[in-house]
């Protein structure tokens, strides 16, 4: 297991994990990493490609908590290159994965006899640890789990022909990370694959409808209350745009537990309009609980979350590495 913390952002969420027994972390922000670095995690990939001042930052980092292993990515040789020089400047040596392209088009390399040329010069650049290989495919959510697992055997045959032609070449056998939570239930298969879901540790609405085979329980709920009666069906709610993740289209931002036929007509910054139908019942100030779609982006609008136990708000976990900067 490499549990991604972009999910929860948080030091008590990831030592919780740490007390379970798992050492390996992935993240998307140098903060992240800071924050799993102060929490004592072993081993932080950097699932990003550092580039401009972010080298720096980087560098800075590594040289900061000397007790975790670091690593990042590179998907092209001018970034290898900088990683390079940087490392040969501060007398390090950077472990760095090679980021693949799986079809989720956004960075990456395509797993071909580009990206083996590519790692092999990671493998003989200067102050670069070659580690393995890194692939998300974040593009697969397909309710079927057939046809998840048919989309992502495709990624999964390059991903093993490449690693077979690195070992062919004879270079060592490259550790893999694959996957996100879409396709956790195919990577955790594979014996050498190394995975890193995220979202289990909270888990959403919206995975809830799509995956049923993944059979977690929701722990991230928000609060909101009633503070505007419009007419004899419709209420209006404090969870607007700043409250809720709202990339997905208007009826799939959040569902509520108390009031699970409720239809979203209307979001602004700081409003969500509902159509209750007749006889609702709800009057000013009542609390609705929301369920929300997508997890990761809506922690990340909050400093802090209550913590509940048996009904009863017994603290808060500061959300800390939703600031851009902690430290470094």
């Amino acid at each position: 297991m490499r549990p991604h913390v972009k999910t929860h952002k948080s030091a008590q969420a990831t030592l919780l994990m740490i007390n379970a027994g798992i050492t390996k972390f992935k993240c998307a922000t140098i903060a992240e990493a800071e924050m799993l670095a102060v929490c004592g995690a072993a081993d932080v990939l950097l699932a990003y490609q550092p580039v401009g001042p972010k080298v720096k930052r980087y560098i800075s980092l590594i040289k900061t908590f000397q007790q975790t292993q670091f690593s990042c990515l590179v998907d092209n040789e001018q970034s290898l290159n900088e990683l390079s020089a940087a490392a040969v400047e501060s007398d390090l040596q950077i472990n760095v994965f090679l980021d693949l392209n799986l079809g989720m088009n956004r960075t990456g390399i395509l797993p071909n006899e580009k990206a083996l040329a590519l790692y092999q010069k990671m493998h003989v650049s200067k102050g670069i640890n070659a580690i393995g290989l890194h692939g998300y495919d974040g593009h697969i959510h397909d309710v079927s789990l057939s046809k998840r697992r048919e989309k992502w055997q495709v990624g999964w045959d390059a991903i093993k022909s490449l690693k077979d032609s690195i070992v062919a070449s004879g270079l060592p056998v490259p550790v893999i990370v694959g996957g996100g939570t879409p396709t956790y239930p195919f990577y955790a298969e594979q014996p050498e694959v190394e995975c890193s879901p995220g979202t289990f540790i909270l888990w959403d609405k919206g995975y809830q409808n799509s995956f049923e085979e993944q059979d977690y329980e929701i722990a991230a709920v928000l609060i909101s209350r009633v503070i505007s009666i419009l007419d004899e069906t419709k209420i209006c709610l404090d969870l607007g745009h700043k409250a809720v993740a709202a990339e997905n289209e208007l009826t799939k931002r959040v569902s509520f537990i108390n009031a699970p036929d409720a239809r979203i007509i209307s979001q602004s910054e700081e409003h969500l309009v509902l159509e209750m139908g007749k006889d609702h019942g709800f009057k000013i100030g009542d609390v609705l609980y929301g369920l929300p779609i997508h997890i990761c982006p809506t922690v990340a609008l909050y400093d802090r979350a209550a913590t509940v136990i048996d009904h009863k708000i017994r603290g808060e976990w500061a959300i800390v590495s939703r600031n851009r900067k902690i430290n470094i």
